[in-house]
């Protein structure tokens, strides 16, 4: 947007949102100290996270945005110089230009953009217990399971592979192998109990429960090929950065599904992107619109790695701006965390309303020019109260603004202009057809088969050393042809060399010492899990 007044431009160094009796900037050095956007429904808050996309877009900052009615979704399209908009530029010495900004759609479903997957590996049972609503103990025995996995190289990518795992380690001493042997899976239900009593009745309400997230369309969530994030984390050919759009129409018909997959997302950054500090600009800007849904029956210890995970996300360069209809649905403790506020209306009908809009009011900078309670009742449409942080980083004083009109179109596109913008997409192709490579599933059913891979290094080679290797990729199965390693065997694989490594050297040094040792020991360094449970990539 072209302005009549350069000093209310976009620059370099802040964004303008809005003007009042003074304007408000928000400055990008302090962008990645995370933001806060709340107000009724109907009162701009959609508008108001708009304008601030397209501030980091021009600034070459990439954003990723949940797009729950539609409407963010014409940030991709050219603008309208409707008389409203025209006349409130104009109120604020503005004139209009209209603009259109790069947009990627993604869709959890994949009907309305690119299809969004994890695997249930990288999931980690802390958010996958939070997904299916498990309480401690049906967590504890999910627990077991992915330590299961993760000791045997069974590689969870989708719910078939983490149901057959759940079967795996069920205690049953009369199950037989294909032939009449003994217990094939022997093995795996004697670690699983290593670990703690895993009952059949306790695995069974587990699986009852990935029942219900299947229903809710949670198996087109885990699969390959999964989400790479640096694919987030683009600029166009102009240098603006990309706007990724969630489309969560349909994703906010499973509540806590949404709430985990965008929360798995945001650790998921926090453990892949380097240290950065304070940078002059974050490098990703994440909005979490619905934001209470975040918190709702969260566990404390969840809640706690919640909170750890936001207060040092900043240091990755990332901007995290929760969108939600009242302060008082973010816990303190997070909301300590939000220095950036954008306050639009409340409504006090009932007390606890009028409670909602005093404690809003008490988390501002009070200026004594305003009775924050009252204006906060007053707002219209479009209206904010707005405190940005400023100079050393504390809270600038609140702030009666309207906000500045988006650039782009307001409200949504049409299916024909999202399925031009998809075919343009520079991740077309990428993630649109679903991969089933070989992991626990097809792992175990062999085992149980009698038809596993060799275990005696007879398909090695080079001598000692190879023979070592040839053992260690059997037990991984990462010596197997199957043509594009997937991410599971990338994991798998990554392993057996570490493991292959430390054994080589061991020898090496000492053939005395004890080949299994070493392994175990390998293992357990090499396949690590971070704050929120999810699978580290070293």
């Amino acid at each position: 947007m072209a302005t009549a007044d350069n000093k209310l431009a976009d620059t370099d160094e802040k964004i303008f949102l809005g003007k009042g009796e003074q304007p408000a900037w928000l400055t990008l050095g302090l962008a990645n100290r995370h933001g806060l956007v709340t107000g009724a429904t109907g009162t701009g808050k959609t508008v108001s996270l708009q304008v601030m996309a397209e501030g980091f877009a021009r600034a070459g900052v990439p954003v990723f945005a949940a797009d729950i009615k539609g409407d963010l979704s014409g940030i991709s399209e050219v603008g309208e110089a409707k008389d409203f908009i025209v006349k409130r530029a104009g109120d604020m010495g503005l004139s209009f230009q209209p603009d259109q900004f790069s947009t990627v759609f993604w869709d959890v479903f994949g009907e309305q953009g690119h299809p969004v997957r994890a695997t249930v590996t990288e999931m980690g049972p802390l958010l996958l217990s939070r997904m299916l609503d498990l309480n401690d103990v049906q967590e504890g025995v999910l627990n077991v399971a992915f330590r299961v996995a993760d000791d045997n190289g069974l590689a969870l990518i989708d719910m078939k592979d983490l149901r057959a795992l759940l079967d795996a380690i069920v205690p049953d001493t009369g199950k037989k192998g294909a032939n009449g042997d003994d217990d094939p899976l022997a093995p795996i239900r004697k670690a699983a109990q290593g670990f703690g009593n895993v009952t059949k009745a306790t695995v069974g309400t587990i699986q009852r429960q990935l029942l219900v997230l299947e229903n809710q369309g949670g198996t087109k969530f885990f699969g390959e090929p999964a989400l790479t994030l640096k694919d987030f984390m683009r600029t166009d050919s102009e240098g603006r950065g990309m706007v990724n759009i969630l489309v969560a129409d349909k994703l906010m018909q499973s509540p806590r599904l949404y709430a985990t997959f965008l929360l798995w997302m945001l650790s998921e950054l926090f453990e892949e992107l380097p240290e950065a500090g304070d940078p002059p600009k974050p490098k990703l800007v994440f909005f979490f619109d619905e934001a209470h849904l975040l918190f709702n029956d969260a566990p404390k210890a969840l809640m706690d790695k919640i909170e750890q995970v936001v207060r040092l996300i900043r240091s990755k360069g990332v901007g995290v701006y929760f969108v939600t209809q009242n302060p008082i649905d973010v816990p303190d403790k997070v909301l300590s965390q939000m220095g950036n506020r954008v306050q639009h209306a409340l409504r006090a009908f009932t007390p606890r309303d009028q409670k909602a809009v005093a404690a809003a009011a008490q988390t501002f900078r009070p200026n004594p020019k305003l009775n924050t309670a009252q204006v906060i009742m007053e707002l219209g449409k479009g209206e904010a109260l707005v405190s940005f942080l400023e100079g050393n980083g504390t809270p600038a004083m609140v702030e009666r603004v309207m906000i500045r009109p988006p650039s782009a179109r307001i409200g949504p596109i049409t299916p024909e202009e999202r399925k031009t913008i998809m075919d343009a997409s520079p991740v077309k192709g990428k993630y649109d057809t679903a991969i089933d490579a070989e992991s626990a599933y097809e792992i175990l059913q062999k085992r149980v088969a009698g038809t596993a891979a060799p275990t005696d290094g007879s398909a090695g080679g080079g001598g000692i050393l190879g023979q070592i290797g040839s053992i260690v990729g059997t037990i991984f199965g990462t010596n197997v042809s199957r043509g594009r390693l997937s991410t599971g065997q990338l994991i798998a694989r990554n392993v057996t060399r570490s493991v292959t490594n430390k054994v080589v050297g061991g020898v090496a040094a000492d053939l005395g010492k004890s080949v299994a040792g070493s392994m175990g020991g390998s293992v357990g360094r090499a396949l690590v899990r971070g704050a929120l449970g999810g699978l580290l990539r070293r």
